[in-house]
């Protein structure tokens, strides 16, 4: 059975990391959240306590080693050998990725190190710009959609499991705002691939939507 690159793309909340957690597991593949690479990144710069400017992040991601390492509970993120899997979802960090991740020289490293990742294949990999950018050339593109509504009830259910009280509101507008800046970026912009499918998963559960990216790929690996 040939190993394929599966590149999941789409906006804040649609279900890329969860999917590709999932489908990752089920296909005996790694699975590589590279929004948690650019948030370990982000952290950095709050720890650091620099400005969010072009100089001074690049000389800090220069400094900084980022590893994702997978373990019996899932895929952990570490900053310069510390575990950051639960700081890089702070609401801090959140406000501050998108222009991290915009900023040309961060996305050059932490693309090089992505492409390193997936070089031998066997790997689903999510972001905003993995099939138009990262793996141009990924066997299995897909592209996932929601509505507003939807992703920001599911993001709102995250961060209140995780201890933090925000109304939906704020997250709604946290979300339209994020959708704005990462469509609208000069670099590695939040777009569709051509060849990407599309899933829009506003009403479905995360079982189906990852069935339906498996059966995609056997469809391409040649599964019955």
């Amino acid at each position: 059975m040939k190993n394929i690159i599966i590149a999941i793309d789409g906006p804040a909340g649609s279900g890329k990391s969860t999917s590709a957690k999932i489908v990752a597991e089920k296909l005996g593949y790694i699975y590589i959240d590279t929004g948690a690479m650019y948030r370990a990144v982000t952290l950095a710069c709050i720890e650091a306590e620099i400005g969010i400017n072009d100089n001074e992040v690049a000389k800090l991601v220069d400094g900084i080693r980022i590893d994702l390492v997978q373990s019996d509970l899932g895929q952990r993120t570490y900053l310069n050998g510390k575990d950051v899997s639960d700081d890089i979802r702070r609401p801090d960090v959140t406000k501050l990725v998108s222009p991290v991740s915009a900023m040309a020289y961060v996305r050059e490293k932490m693309v090089i190190q992505q492409r390193e990742m997936g070089l031998n294949g066997g790997v689903v990999m999510d972001g905003r710009d993995i099939g138009t950018v990262v793996f141009t050339n990924a066997e299995l593109k897909i592209y996932l959609i929601a509505s507003i509504e939807a992703r920001a009830e599911r993001r709102l259910l995250e961060l209140k499991q995780k201890g933090f009280n925000y109304s939906l509101e704020e997250i709604i507008k946290q979300i339209s705002d994020r959708d704005i800046y990462d469509s609208s970026r000069e670099i590695s912009p939040l777009k569709r691939a051509d060849d990407a499918v599309v899933i829009d998963t506003s009403n479905i559960s995360i079982q189906e939507q990852t069935q339906k990216i498996i059966d995609l790929a056997y469809q391409i690996i040649g599964v019955n």
